[in-house]
């Protein structure tokens, strides 16, 4: 094995442990790009309106669909505000009135599990309390997702790491020290799958602001597999992200941008989802497999653009080979011109006639 090869299987097996299996879908390095449309609370606390955005997840081919788990009573205060984004597309000064209005019992998302199941697409969820987590866990999800705000959830995190399930915990608004503390607290609670998200806590959050390169620090500073949550409205972040180094990538999905909610004006419509993963998937395609080799496509070129040793004039049997009986041309269909050293000094078999490629086999 030459060293380029043996470096080249050496770096696959680091990267083979920075994986997450989610169902049948192993995320890592090498493999697609598993792509999450966020549902969240798009559904406007309308069942109907939830199957609705399966059902455009399943034709806009994403991997899977994502929901918010949560009980407003559990979640906010009474007086807690709502952000400003909230206020301006829900009307409304209360967090908890706006959430309450979005939220779905749990048997309705038992329902909707089921029939992202039937429709072929993996049902995720993100719970805000241990019992919203515990109940995802009951239904047989298959890993949980934390959002931003509960990196710093110690509780949350703890019943994440006694789950077994992998997680998917995003960091958006929070700095590297909470970052490092979170990862600690779920893998010294015995968490071992883990993938982390960069992301960027602004809705919608401007392009020039999305930072990508933090997606490769997290890699580099976490040993995990990292993704990107994007609350941007650009259709093509989503594939540099992909070029970046996101292994999962999430995006909001809603029925209309123009419907009356929280997230909406930041989401994907259908036909823009199915566009945006197009662009992942097209990322993909131009990024290859990254495995240092001659392409098919290339060996005509390899072939006639390289060059070998020619003889430079005619050489009789019995001439000893000097440099300046040899010459390097085009094709490169002959000896090596990196082998032209080791052919000087050796003794012609048979006669070789000038401008024609020097053969081991003429030489003695």
């Amino acid at each position: 094995m030459d060293t380029a090869t043996r470096t080249i299987d050496e770096r696959s097996k680091v990267v083979a442990s920075r994986s997450v299996q989610i169902g049948p879908a192993i995320i890592g390095p090498g493999q697609p790009v598993y792509v999450v449309a966020e549902i969240g609370v798009n559904h406007d606390g309308d069942v109907g309106v939830a199957r609705e955005l399966i059902h455009a997840a399943v034709d806009a081919e994403a991997d899977a669909v994502k929901f918010q788990v949560f009980s407003p009573d559990r979640l906010v205060r009474a007086d807690a505000p709502a952000a400003t984004y909230q206020r301006q597309a829900c009307e409304s000064d209360s967090q908890h009135e706006m959430l309450a209005r979005l939220a779905l019992p749990h048997e309705a998302f038992a329902e909707l599990a089921a029939y992202a199941g039937e429709c072929g697409v993996e049902f995720l969820a993100t719970p805000f309390s241990v019992a919203d987590l515990e109940f995802l866990v009951s239904l047989g999800v298959r890993a949980i997702k934390l959002a931003s705000t509960d990196i710093v959830n110690g509780p949350l995190l703890d019943a994440a790491a006694r789950s077994g399930l992998p997680l998917i915990l995003s960091r958006g608004a929070s700095e590297y020290d909470e970052i490092a503390a979170a990862v600690d607290r779920f893998r010294s609670g015995g968490g071992t799958s883990l993938a982390l998200l960069h992301c960027v806590s602004s809705y919608p959050a401007p392009e020039h602001e999305a930072n990508l390169a933090v997606i490769q620090t997290l890699a580099e500073a976490f040993d995990c597999v990292v993704g990107f949550s994007d609350h941007t409205e650009s259709l093509t972040i989503g594939g540099y992200a992909a070029a970046a180094g996101a292994r999962i990538v999430e995006k909001h999905l809603t029925l209309s941008r123009l419907r009356r909610g929280p997230d909406h004006a930041f989401s994907l419509e259908p036909a823009q989802m199915a566009e945006y993963i197009r662009q992942i998937r097209r990322t993909e395609l131009l990024l290859g497999s990254g495995c240092v080799a001659v392409s098919p496509l290339e060996r005509e070129v390899r072939r006639l653009a390289r060059a070998s040793v020619v003889a430079s004039r005619h050489i009789e049997p019995g001439d000893v080979l000097t440099p300046e009986m040899l010459t390097v041309k085009r094709p490169g269909d002959g000896i090596s011109p990196m082998a032209l050293h080791q052919l000087v000094g050796r003794q012609a078999r048979e006669r070789i006639p000038a401008d024609t490629p020097v053969r081991w086999e003429a030489l003695v």
